[in-house]
Formats: structure tokens, C-alpha cells, sequence
């Protein structure tokens, strides 16, 4: 459905993943094998230039290709047939080398690693958009007061800033897992039959190491047709990635809930509204995140299913990483910009998340009492004790602040002023700023693309 692609996905990765990209990937891996082989002395020069010529997917007919795909079992077969037919009509003794000593399976997965490369590009250009605002809005927000939750009820207070830190710190670990597979999974895929090269008689590493020279790829150790772990390496990479995303839409659109009213997509024309509720504000950026993060799992299971493949050629389970991979680049490369462009305009209403912070009435104070007075009487005696208040300060809808300070047996224990200190707070938000400092110090050291 192309309907959709402007919702779930947007026009650049469109353009990187779409039919014609990955066409013009499998002609770039055609062109640029000829260039190695003449550079190896494999095949004459003149006849490298002529192939190089004829490879632009804008010469193909794409419907006539997907027809023969269908009937040759992959892309590659008509298109490599095609190619040689067009270098012919120039050039005949050219035409001989189209394709030269490669087999069907190095251009698609060749094709595929170059879209995966230009992909994981635009990606990682938003995950740094992404790191940078969250970092200003850590720093921005390092001393507000905000509820914690645990189990969706409160628990104790936080800042928003560590909140948001914690989104930053998992975008950071990402950001460095990307840094560290681009050199294992972008790797030139070129073997020829059975992965051993026989039909270049000894000079196919030679063409392999300029064939990965002329395509920037990685020269992995030995061809890899049947083991595709670098496959499932970005597919999982991307299921991680996209999981942190949903993470954080998750939060968000919580946060966003009309009884929560903390946090606002950014509102504007035709932007969150209903068709039917004039008041309604929705979080739309969450839903496509989330949608992301519910559909990609399930796509990410079969590119691990189809990782035991038969010998030195899959059957089936090679295929069906055609369409999955490229949906999920799709996907989470959609919810990383969909967020980035939205996050930058979040309102935050920290006067409500003050509030919210009375919603208990300072039951949400109970573990700082409980702790205060444990050093006093022991810890079990004084969880009892608190606990007893807690629930007599919900029986009768009262402050927990009002129901200790009429536990006479907490005077000898506690001052008044101790009481009103416990109930600040300030004063109990553990290390939370020290752990907004230590992120941002990562994130400010990380390098920076241009």
C-alpha cells in the first residue's frame, strides 16, 4: 500500500527502498564488476566501459522484469539476460562479459547491502536528531518534578529530566551498535556459483577486493551466500531500535492521557484532531511509532527463521528476506523520523506535573518517611508503621502528612521540621540529577555526523 507511505514511512526512504533503488543496486554491483575485472586484467577494458554504460534501471522495462522474475525464481536472471542484450546491440564481444564469473545471488544480495547502506544512513542522521533534542530537553528539564511510575500508578517523585535521560541513553546505546555493525553487515556479497569463485581461475579475490574498492563495502573473509547473519544482525538492530522508539511514544502519549495532561504533541491544522470530537487531541505521532513497534517484531522473527539456509543456497528462506527486510527499514526508519520531527515541538506543562504530584496526597512521600524513620526503629517496624498511616490516610481521603503528624508515636522519632522536610520534594530525588549529568556527557561526546 503506497497510500499510507507518507504516514508510517516518508518520501526519502521511499526513494531509497523503493523497486527501481534496488534495481539500480544490482546494475551498480553489474557496473562495478566490470570495472574490477578489467582493473584485475579479467576482462579487456573497453568492455567495462560498455556494460557501465547500459547499467541505469530508467533503461529497463520494470513490469517486463517483475513478469520473468516470476517464471526465473529471482530479479537477477532476466536482468543480467536483459543487460547483456542491451551491451549486444552496442557491442557484441562486450556482452560476453556481463556478469562475468558472479551468479544471481551476489547481485541481489549486493543490491540489497547498497540500500542498506544508504538506509542506515538517513537513520542514523535521525537518531542523531533525535539524541540532540532529547539532550536539551534533559538539560532543560533536570529539575522538574515529575511523577515516577511504576506499574502505571505513582511511585515516588523523579525529574522529567532523568525521565528523558533515560530515553537518551538507550538512543545513545543504538547510535553506538550502528557504529560498530556498519563494517560486519555492510559487506560486498561476491562468490559466483557455490561461493568458491572457480570461474575466475584464481583471480577472483583479487576482483573481489577491487569489487569492494569500487562499491565502498567491506571485503568479508569468504563469500556468505548461505549464512545470514549479517542479514538478521540488521534486521534485530533495527527491532531494537524500533522497540526503544515505541518505548518512548509509549511514555509520551501516557503522559498525554487527559488525566495525566503532562505532556502535547504539538497541535496545528488537521493535526491530532477526530472526525467526530471537536476537543480531541490525539497523539498521532505515538500511533504511527507504536504501529512501528508492534509490526516489526513479528518481521523480524522470519528474517531469523529463514537464517538456516540449505547449503550454499537457500531455498525459500533467502526469498522471503526480499520484502521483510525492506519493510523493516521502512518502518523503523519511519518512526526514527516521524519522532524526530515531533519531539523538538513537545509541550511540556510542568505546573501540571507539580500538581500531579499532590494527586495522593503525599502518599507518594511514603518511602522517605519509612526510610527516615528506619534508621530510627528498624526497618520492618517502620514500613508497619507507615503503612498503617497510608491506609488510614486513604480511609479517611486525608494527607498522609496530617495522619503522621498525629501518630504520637512518631514524635520521639521525628520532628515537625523532619516531617515537613520529608514531604519536599527536593529532597528526595535520590541521584537523578547525577544521572542526567552522566548522559548528557555522553551524548556530548559522541561523535557527530555532518
Amino acid at each position: 500500500m503506497t497510500i499510507l507511505s507518507e504516514l508510517f514511512s516518508y518520501a526519502e526512504l521511499e526513494r531509497i527502498l523503493s523497486e527501481e533503488s534496488w534495481i539500480q543496486g544490482m546494475l551498480q554491483f553489474e557496473a562495478a564488476l566490470a570495472k574490477a575485472e578489467a582493473r584485475a586484467g579479467v576482462i579487456p577494458p573497453g568492455a567495462s566501459a560498455k556494460i557501465a554504460e547500459h547499467c541505469r534501471a530508467d533503461l529497463f522495462d520494470l513490469t517486463l522484469l517483475a513478469k520473468q522474475a516470476a517464471r526465473a525464481g529471482n530479479l537477477a536472471i532476466p536482468l543480467v539476460k536483459m543487460l547483456a542484450e542491451a551491451v549486444a546491440r552496442q557491442d557484441k564481444d562486450a556482452a560476453r562479459f556481463v556478469h562475468w564469473g558472479a551468479t544471481s545471488q551476489d547481485a541481489i544480495d549486493t543490491g540489497m547491502i547498497l540500500q542498506l547502506q544508504e538506509a542506515l544512513g538517513v537513520l542514523e542522521t535521525d537518531l542523531q536528531r533525535l539524541c540532540e533534542t532529547l539532550a536539551a530537553l534533559a538539560s532543560s528539564h533536570r529539575a522538574t518534578p515529575v511523577v515516577a511510575r511504576t506499574w502505571m500508578q505513582h511511585a515516588l517523585p523523579s525529574t522529567f529530566g532523568f525521565i528523558v535521560a533515560g530515553w537518551l541513553d538507550a538512543l545513545l546505546r543504538h547510535r553506538r551498535r550502528l557504529l560498530d555493525l556498519r563494517p560486519r553487515v555492510l559487506a560486498l556479497q561476491f562468490g559466483g556459483a557455490v561461493g568458491t569463485l572457480a570461474a575466475l581461475a584464481g583471480r577472483g579475490p583479487d576482483v573481489a577486493k577491487a569489487l569492494s574498492e569500487e562499491l565502498k563495502l567491506s571485503l568479508p573473509t569468504a563469500p556468505w551466500h548461505a549464512h545470514r547473519d549479517r542479514v538478521a544482525e540488521a534486521a534485530t538492530f533495527l527491532g531494537l531500535v524500533t522497540g526503544t522508539l515505541g518505548k518512548i511514544a509509549r511514555d509520551i502519549s501516557l503522559h498525554a492521557q487527559t488525566e495525566v495532561a503532562e505532556l502535547f504533541e504539538p497541535s496545528g491544522d488537521g493535526r491530532g484532531g477526530s472526525s467526530t470530537l471537536p476537543h480531541k487531541r490525539n497523539p498521532v505521532t505515538c500511533a504511527v511509532v507504536l504501529s512501528a513497534a508492534t509490526r516489526v517484531p513479528g518481521l523480524v522473527s522470519t528474517i531469523l527463521a529463514a537464517m538456516p539456509q540449505e547449503q550454499q543456497r537457500g531455498l525459500g528462506g533467502w526469498h522471503a528476506e526480499w520484502e521483510t527486510l525492506p519493510q523493516i527499514v521502512r518502518l523503523a526508519g519511519g518512526a526514527a523520523h516521524h519522532l524526530a520531527e515531533m519531539l523538538p515541538h513537545l509541550e511540556v506543562d510542568a505546573a501540571r506535573m507539580s500538581a500531579n504530584l499532590d494527586t495522593t496526597h503525599g502518599l507518594i512521600f511514603a518511602e522517605a518517611v519509612s526510610m527516615a524513620l528506619a534508621d530510627r526503629m528498624g526497618k520492618i517496624p517502620a514500613h508497619m508503621l507507615v503503612e498503617a498511616a497510608c491506609e488510614k490516610a486513604r480511609a479517611g481521603k486525608r494527607n498522609l502528612k496530617d495522619v503522621l503528624r498525629e501518630d504520637h508515636g512518631l514524635h520521639s522519632h521525628l520532628t515537625p521540621a523532619d516531617l515537613e522536610g520529608l514531604f519536599d520534594v527536593r529532597n528526595y530525588l535520590g541521584s537523578a540529577d547525577e544521572f542526567v549529568r552522566r548522559v548528557l556527557a555522553d551524548a556530548a561526546e559522541f561523535p557527530r555526523i555532518a
